[in-house]
């Protein structure tokens, strides 16, 4: 089982991966969220936990299966 930590910086990596695929800037995905690009650069970095749901409205903007983005943090 990969340790709690180790889940949490592969779920960053794999949402800024996702954003670069999708060829978004932070402030792309910020201004679809209604939030500030800060909060996508503190997620990013690792200085803001998130939510399930946020992850869900990420998922949904960077158009990635959420289902798929679980089972790649198992």
């Amino acid at each position: 089982m990969v340790p709690h930590k180790a889940k949490i910086e592969l779920l960053r990596q794999l949402l800024k991966a996702a954003r670069v695929n999708a060829g978004l800037r932070q402030i792309d995905v910020a201004n679809r969220l209604r939030v500030p690009q800060s909060y996508i650069a503190k997620v990013e970095q690792g200085e803001r936990k998130i939510s399930f749901i946020e992850v869900l409205d990420l998922c949904k903007v960077l158009g990635i299966d959420p289902t798929e983005l679980v089972r790649r943090l198992e």
